[in-house]
């Protein structure tokens, strides 16, 4: 079979999951199974962690024809006035629950692969993927917060040890997901017999793959393994190089193609003053205990975002680090546009009211994407 072939036949093989249509920029929503979502203030919203509230957004999301629902996955918060994200929802059967919930959506698990048995995953997986008919993705972290991985097996592995293991957790988990008979696994990190796992996925060969690694091991597993890599937005230029850097690399090393998406906090309002004094809100609310707190651990232990830490701190507090997409609709829709321009595929936003402001953006911002092309 040439490159092409394979490529076609993994086209052919996907032509139903919504983050392979034919929309030019896929749009998502991310973080709404956490307190405060993206945002480390007290900034007022009617955002909050329940299954009402959480089901609601996915389900306006779907409705208004959004590819992805990605979670984060925590295990506890970070501390401060919010306790930021230190109440969560468990992604896999969160996912789960929305996508008997849902009708076209991508729904996620974000999963930490040190605190869950490859085997585990595997079957949980397959089942969100047939209860929401072929419309799961799986989003790999190797595990950053250490104080998070003390809880489970009270140490930390070193970066690069956190890739290699999650190299083995994979193909563990992919052996599963196509092969009929039984396997030996036998490496550094798993000792298995005879594992097996039926039914498979809907998906073929296997559930949408995410990374988010940044780190050189991080992009060379990102490139090797996954589907898609979910790359920082400090700005569009940063993020056009990333994304070409680690599509290059896919192409170079593994001759692969794979997506890229990235995030944003969007403050949407009718005037540009108006979007600008929410903001303004947001970092005036703003816990920054728990900020320090959370840029600390990044700082220290994950090398994928060392050097952004101090320049972007207002950005920590007001979207999790990412460069916010504030103004009226026409402003969002532009720097909308700018992202797609620079091989972005797809990106998951945060708001500070979820569910308030998707209506805005459904009535003023959609009509305009699709005038610019970037949706039909």
């Amino acid at each position: 079979m040439t490159k092409a072939e394979a490529i076609a036949l993994e086209e052919y093989r996907r032509a139903h999951v919504p983050l392979y249509n034919d929309q030019k920029l896929k749009l998502g929503v991310f973080g709404i199974n956490c307190s405060y979502g993206l945002n480390i203030s007290h900034a007022p919203t009617t955002y909050k962690v329940s299954w009402e509230h959480t089901s609601a957004i996915v389900k306006r999301a779907d409705a208004m024809g959004f590819e992805l629902a990605l979670p984060v996955a925590r295990w506890r918060g970070f501390g401060g006035t919010t306790d930021f994200n230190g109440e969560s929802f468990e992604t896999y059967t969160w996912a789960a629950g929305l996508a008997q919930a849902t009708k076209n959506i991508m729904v996620a698990a974000t999963s930490h692969v040190p605190t869950v048995h490859p085997i585990v995953a595997a079957k949980q997986a397959v089942t969100i993927d047939h209860i929401s008919n072929g419309r799961f993705a799986l989003n790999l972290v190797m595990g950053w917060f250490t104080p998070e991985m003390e809880m489970f097996h009270g140490s930390q592995r070193a970066h690069d040890d956190r890739y290699r293991y999650g190299a083995d957790w994979l193909k563990v988990a992919k052996r599963l997901w196509t092969e009929e008979e039984p396997f030996d696994f036998d490496s550094e990190h798993f000792h298995i017999k005879q594992a097996q796992a039926h039914p498979k996925p809907i998906q073929k060969p296997h559930p949408v793959l995410i990374n988010a690694g940044h780190s050189p091991a991080g992009m060379d597993f990102t490139a090797r393994e996954v589907d898609f890599s979910f790359v920082g937005f400090d700005s569009v230029e940063a993020v056009k190089n990333v994304a070409a850097r680690v599509r290059d690399k896919a192409r170079t090393d593994y001759k692969r193609e794979i997506g890229v998406c990235t995030s944003a906090l969007v403050v949407c309002r009718e005037t540009e003053a108006e979007a600008r004094q929410v903001y303004r809100s947001i970092i005036e609310h703003g816990d920054w205990v728990a900020a320090d707190n959370l840029m600390k651990v990044l700082g220290i232990e994950s090398q994928s975002f060392n050097d952004r830490i101090q320049k972007y701190r207002e950005r920590y507090v007001a979207g999790w680090g990412t460069n916010p997409i504030i103004g009226t609709p026409e402003q969002v829709t532009e720097q909308l546009a700018q992202v797609s321009a620079a091989g972005v595929d797809g990106m998951v936003f945060g708001f500070l009211d979820y569910n308030e402001e998707l209506k805005y953006f459904d009535s003023a911002v959609m009509p305009l994407l699709r005038q610019a092309g970037l949706r039909k």
